[in-house]
């Protein structure tokens, strides 16, 4: 139940606001002055005020006095102001000054519902973002299981082991789902910033002005809805590793900001005049031919050699296909133990059709058809029939009898018998069917002792 905090200078006033928003749900203390707000904001029941709603006029301070007294003391505490309409002017500076909105007395029930909903929906996107940060944070230098057992595949293993002791900025190419990220991972966690946040996004999720956003920050104000300062990802990655995956959707204006962070070791966020320094390593990844693209003027020349100091190469699970089988076993034992399900394994059926199947998504779609066959799974192995129809569709046909080895003219003569047959030994029809002349055809009867 969100927690609402009203000081008015007038407690008849206060009864108004008190009673709605009680009956709305809200849980509402009152003040009358602006002196007991304050003190009550040093209790340790503080942290569960939602919102500030603050008259204008106060009998005991000034109140653009309090509202810098409150964020100074809890800056993302959203202050909304009632003012009357003699003190709009008032209330448009408080705003400027840092306030989240106001509102002017009389207030109808639906806009100041309205406002304080619109508020908490912000606080509470807000809180998310903090968490999924401390998440990334605590998580980022733990990688998954590498499981390979191509000598190709060691090579990139390698290779990977060994550019993670250097700092240099690294380029992840393949297509997607080969497991780009976890390469990245890989790197952070064997480098010397292991101990610092690994932090990933995914440039072609997001529109260009969120992207700036999410990777810049940005100060109160910025922007419509921008009601609190807000870190940006390159700030989080600060002393540690940002991984940016599909870097080549990145659009021009956006490059060129990031080629200033990775050349300058600096950025300003979305919103500010100030340059922050920051130490970040950058590993970025596409499934794009970069060369092309900067040829064909879509990829800054100068970011992709900033970006580009060390590529990986990583190849797709059809030219690998010695790890299907390892790999399949693998994600069937973690799905395993996180569904609470028993399952022996594979049968011979369905692991023939897994090694034949090309894999378009790769290891990233074998994941998905494993785990939806746990899913499925009514017995104790998966079997064919349990594949989606993707991986049936390459299923290997069955074995023959062999035709055996014959003679073009052996050929030729069973087909001229065949059409003759068919044609109840009408010659015209047949020479016709066969593209031959008359004359041909007798000669060919002659020459086979057909009759």
């Amino acid at each position: 139940m969100p927690t609402i905090w009203i000081c008015d200078d007038e407690a008849e006033k206060l009864r108004y606001p008190e009673k709605l928003l009680r009956g709305s749900g809200y849980r509402v203390e009152t003040f009358s002055r602006g002196a007991d707000l304050l003190k009550r904001l040093e209790t340790a029941e503080a942290a569960t005020c939602d919102i500030v709603l603050q008259s204008v006029c106060l009998p005991d301070m000034d109140a653009l006095l309090l509202l810098k007294q409150l964020h100074g003391r809890n800056p993302d505490l959203p202050v909304i102001f009632l003012t009357g309409h003699g003190t709009i002017n008032e209330a448009v500076q408080a705003i400027k000054e840092g306030a989240y909105d106001y509102i002017t007395k009389p207030f109808p029930r639906e806009k100041l519902l309205g406002v304080l909903e619109r508020v908490l929906d912000h606080r509470r996107l807000a809180n998310e973002n903090l968490q999924l940060r401390k998440e990334l944070r605590r998580g980022g230098s733990r990688t998954e299981t590498m499981v390979f057992r191509s000598a190709r595949f060691r090579e990139v293993y390698d290779l990977t082991l060994q550019v993670a002791e250097s700092d240099a900025n690294i380029m992840i190419l393949g297509e997607s789902g080969t497991g780009k990220e976890l390469i990245a991972g890989t790197i952070h966690a064997n480098s010397q910033r292991a101990g610092r946040p690994f932090v990933s996004i995914n440039c072609a999720a997001l529109p260009d002005t969120l992207l700036e956003s999410q990777l810049f920050g940005h100060v109160r104000g910025a922007f419509t809805g921008a009601v609190i300062n807000q870190k940006g990802l390159i700030e989080e990655a600060d002393g540690g590793t940002l991984f940016l995956d599909e870097i080549g959707d990145v659009s021009p204006a956006m490059q060129a900001k990031l080629l200033r962070v990775i050349q300058e070791k600096d950025f300003i966020a979305v919103g500010s005049t100030c340059s922050k320094k920051v130490d970040v390593r950058f590993v970025a990844a596409t499934n794009k031919d970069l060369q092309r693209e900067v040829a064909e003027g879509r990829f800054r020349e100068d970011l992709y050699y900033r970006l580009n100091v060390i590529t990986i190469d990583l190849p797709p699970l059809r030219q690998r296909r010695e790890e299907i089988e390892p790999l399949a076993q693998h994600f069937l034992k973690n799905c395993t133990k996180r569904m609470k399900k028993e399952l022996r394994g594979i049968d011979k059926d369905a692991l023939q059709i897994m090694l034949q199947y090309d894999w378009p998504g790769n290891v990233r779609e074998l994941e998905n058809v494993i785990e939806r066959a746990v899913i499925l799974a009514r017995g104790d192995t998966i079997t064919a029939a349990l594949l989606p129809i993707g991986a049936q569709r390459e299923r290997p046909a069955a074995p023959q009898e062999q035709t055996p080895l014959v003679t073009l003219e052996e050929v030729e003569h069973r087909h001229i018998e065949a059409v003759l047959s068919r044609t109840g030994f009408h010659k015209s029809r047949s020479a016709e069917i066969l593209g031959i002349s008359r004359k041909t055809l007798d000669r060919k009867i002659a020459e086979y002792g057909l009759s």
